[in-house]
């Protein structure tokens, strides 16, 4: 197992046996793992201290390569060992570097190496239990009148994606994996066993009776079987969407976490499924792995070939038993607005609920006047907004069989479009 440093084959800095600094370093080591997101124990500690002991401290990799074989369980969690490892095991001449990283240099013009996902989460692992102390300074209080003034995280949620820094951008990521993420159930056609005295189960009841030889008939009862609907995302990643697909992504993570029938698809002038992708459990390594595998990011538009694409390829296998489809795009069709309509109006038949995030719902007095909008509004159950906090928010509670009104249906946009339309002389 190869790890982030070029080190990996220097020799460790001798650790004590006896004095048990080692076992102590080594159970420090695997509760930073476990903060982190590796699923380590009292006894996965044991081992490691006593396969350090009977092999012996070699080499830096060796002894990488025994704690990786006890704590490694999954192959996504090599990538945050690798991290935590490379942090935690640091050589001797940390001081030496430091002090040459303070000396003066040339400046260097070549492009700074991108963080690696999992860096976030090993550094917040590593600094969890630190406490800041206390500053004994004592600040003027001054008074002021908050009678007019709004609280930050009020402005954050009503702020547009497009508009926000770096800064802004991450505290909306953390905003948004932190919402109640929605878990409506919908009735299926199969039964369970159930205790209440309802619904007879004649087939129960008879397979029991059979093993008494029908002496004794006892009722068994059933209900109706309860379950998540799949949930499928098609999200547009032109270059008009392709700020707010990156953000709704991190939405995608989050719910993902929680549902185990959810498929994400990302479209541009091609269809490419990224559900895989987002699997990994860092959000910023599923960011990346999508980013990776799409090679039309920030292109050009053709939804209705990607549509047909999905229906043709994917509607089988992803939409059974009532799929819930959130459609993010702005509607802006370059090709024949014909074949749109027939693509969406065979994709609406074969969902449960058709939703339609529109970023450009962000504007006041919206109208349905691009071809591609007007094409597609008569086959949506629901015409919503996806370019702040506040929005996606409102879809968390929606899919949560919650917060649908008159806004959100899309015959108010047609009908506006109609009258504005019948005024014009």
């Amino acid at each position: 197992m190869n790890g982030p440093n070029a080190s990996d084959g220097a020799i460790l800095p001798p650790l004590p046996m006896g004095d048990g600094k080692l076992a102590e370093n080594i159970a420090h080591f695997a509760r930073v793992l476990r903060r982190a997101g590796l699923k380590t124990s009292p006894q996965s500690t044991m081992d490691a201290v006593e396969a350090v002991q009977a092999i012996g401290l070699g080499s830096r990799q060796e002894f990488k390569a025994i704690l990786a074989a006890i704590f490694v369980k999954r192959r996504e969690d090599i990538p945050v060992f690798d991290e935590a490892f490379g942090i935690f095991w640091r050589r001797r001449d940390l001081v030496e570097k430091m002090i040459q990283m303070m000396s003066p240099k040339i400046a260097d013009h070549r492009e700074k190496e991108k963080p690696k996902p999992a860096a976030a989460r090993v550094s917040d692992a590593l600094t969890a239990n630190r406490q800041r102390p206390a500053k004994q300074e004592v600040r003027e209080e001054i008074e002021t009148d908050a009678h007019f003034t709004a609280s930050f995280s009020e402005v954050l949620r009503k702020m547009d994606f497009a508009q926000m820094n770096a800064a802004e951008l991450k505290q909306a990521r953390q905003v948004i994996s932190g919402l109640v993420m929605p878990l409506q159930t919908v009735p299926t056609r199969r039964f369970q066993p159930s205790r209440q005295p309802r619904r007879i189960d004649a087939r129960a009841t008879l397979r029991h009776a059979m093993r008494s030889g029908g002496d004794l008939l006892l009722p068994k009862f059933k209900t109706v079987r309860w379950r998540e609907p799949p949930l499928v995302v098609l999200a547009d990643i032109s270059g008009s969407m392709s700020q707010y697909t990156r953000i709704f992504l991190h939405f995608c993570h989050a719910l993902m976490e929680r549902r185990r029938r959810m498929h994400v698809f990302l479209f541009g002038t091609r269809l490419t499924n990224v559900t895989r992708s987002l699997k990994h459990r860092d959000p910023d390594e599923a960011l990346a792995a999508c980013t990776a595998s799409v090679s039309d990011w920030s292109g050009g538009t053709r939804i209705g070939p990607a549509l047909a694409r999905f229906n043709k390829d994917w509607s089988r296998r992803v939409m059974s038993g009532g799929a819930v489809v959130l459609l993010i795009t702005d509607g802006l069709e370059r090709d024949d607005v014909g074949e749109l309509s027939r693509q969406i109006d065979r994709l609406h038949r074969s969902t449960r609920r058709l939703i339609w995030l529109n970023p450009l719902l962000r504007f006041d007095g919206f109208e349905a006047k691009a071809k591609g909008v007007r094409a597609m509004l008569p086959h949506v159950d629901e015409f919503r907004a996806a370019h702040n906090i506040s929005s996606i928010s409102e879809l968390a509670e929606a899919l949560n069989g919650q917060g649908f009104n008159r806004d959100h249906d899309p015959r108010r946009f047609l009908e506006r479009n109609h009258q504005h339309v019948s005024r014009i002389p």
